[in-house]
């Protein structure tokens, strides 16, 4: 008999309390904050759903690897159990390992991305973006038409514009264009999942133009999974089986296994190209360490590698996706505006669907977040227009296309009650949309601001 409800498939061995700050501890929590999240403490927090990355819970095997690493300094037999596992699934011979996805970002794109460089993605991730333009390149988003709409209802709202790269390459030029990238699932564009058909005719533009394809691979797993249950002809494919054929498309790709690794730190790079590989690696052992470690210790290494072989079960997948859209349904069946239909690791609440009195210059998403944590200690993140927005010559700012709140569920951690109880929270805010007002930055860095800008309300 198939479930009725799609179950946890697994027990609770461990606990970890909970603080449950009272509303006048949160507010003043809020204030010497800055009313920036990111700079709480995490003592300070309920429902922590700032990101699914590394803060997810490992499983009795992994914490049963970690036992078994090899701390050796170079040639540690849990670096060759890693790079086996990452050779198995993507078929990629090169294999970098890093201490995060960032920094197989950072040491890819300054080895492969000039000043002056283009570099096109569905929609690049925020330290994506930002390691693009360290480099003095620019990086474009071309997703199609629907991934910029919360309200579409599309099945792979983060497929790829196809007639938009070919326009962007013919009028910029191969030259400039060190690479072509695609992010699945496109995260900045609300978790949504690219299809194996837009990934094929990528690839055909790249080939077309001999440019290489790299993935943004942080959720591989969820991607696969949506493929399955969307994409004509995946339903009796496994999710391992899917994941290759995504891999076999692309000639490298970056990983955090943060999040579809399962891990709590850990990331790689990955390629076909030797030479590049080569130039990364002495990059790599000038900032991160050795090549066999990466800056990671040799459990991580077991860790990742147990990972990625959890991740591709299917009961799990199952579970992962449900447990968001249970979350989305309930916000959506209160008329709450979401980006639909909803990601897999996160709900996305469009901040300018449910807020439309408070304008983009005045930061709606980061006024939802803060109330979210103000109502009931939710801690989400903004993304819009703190995240995207970009400066102009006159001293305005270009706006976001969206404003998001992501609620981003940490992967294992969370049970049924809590997600009712975030739901609850949502509603509660939503109720008294019409009293909230925007910020002010008062503060902000030049590079990933959001991390650590500080607002004063309006």
């Amino acid at each position: 008999m198939p479930y009725r409800t799609i179950i946890e498939p697994f027990k609770i061995h461990s606990v970890q309390e909970i603080a449950l700050p009272t509303a006048e501890e949160r507010e003043a929590a809020l204030q010497r904050a800055g009313y920036n999240l990111f700079n709480l403490h995490a003592d300070e927090v309920i429902i922590d759903l700032l990101t699914d990355s590394g803060t997810g819970a490992m499983s009795d095997r992994q914490w049963a690897a970690m036992m078994v690493g090899d701390e050796s300094y170079a040639g540690s037999r849990s670096w060759y159990r890693l790079r086996d596992s990452v050779r198995d699934l993507t078929a990629m011979p090169e294999m970098i390992p890093t201490h995060q996805g960032r920094a197989a970002e950072r040491i890819l794109f300054a080895e492969a991305v000039e000043a002056g460089d283009v570099v096109p993605n569905n929609t690049h991730f925020y330290t994506t973006r930002a390691n693009i333009e360290y480099q003095g390149a620019e990086a474009l988003d071309l997703v199609i038409p629907e991934g910029r709409n919360p309200a579409a209802d599309h099945p792979f709202k983060g497929n790829v514009d196809i007639d938009r790269l070919v326009a962007l390459i013919e009028e910029v030029g191969v030259d400039r264009i060190p690479m072509v990238m695609v992010t699945i699932t496109n995260n900045s564009g609300g978790g949504q999942p690219v299809s194996l058909g837009n990934l094929r005719a990528v690839r055909r533009v790249c080939d077309r133009y001999h440019l290489p394809l790299f993935l943004d691979a942080c959720r591989f797993a969820e991607n696969a999974w949506f493929i399955k249950l969307r994409e004509p002809g995946y339903a009796d494919k496994t999710p391992r089986q899917i994941a290759k054929e995504m891999f076999s498309l692309a000639h490298g790709a970056t990983f955090s296994a943060k999040k579809d690794g399962l891990a709590n730190i850990g990331g790689f790079l990955a390629m076909h190209d030797q030479e590049l590989a080569g130039r990364c690696r002495n990059l790599l052992i000038l900032t991160e360490g050795f090549p066999t470690y990466g800056g990671l210790a040799g459990r991580d290494l077991e860790a990742i590698a147990q990972g990625l072989e959890e991740v591709l079960d299917e009961e799990y997948l199952r579970y992962r996706i449900r447990s968001t859209a249970y979350l989305a349904e309930k916000a959506d069946a209160a008329g709450v505006p979401i980006v639909k239909p909803p990601g897999g690791h996160a709900v996305y609440l469009d901040a300018k669907g449910l807020l439309p009195h408070i304008p983009q210059s005045e930061y709606p998403a980061q006024a939802l977040a803060v109330e979210l944590y103000r109502d009931g200690g939710v801690r989400g993140v903004e993304i819009g227009s703190v995240m995207f927005g970009k400066p102009r010559p006159d001293g305005t700012e270009e706006p976001a296309a969206m404003e998001l709140v992501r609620l981003a569920v940490p992967r294992r951690t969370y049970t049924q009650s809590h997600i009712d109880y975030v739901a609850e929270v949502i509603l509660s805010v939503a109720n008294r949309a019409k009293d909230i007002r925007g910020y002010r930055i008062a503060e902000s860095a030049p590079w990933l601001r959001h991390f650590s800008a500080r607002f004063e309300p309006l």
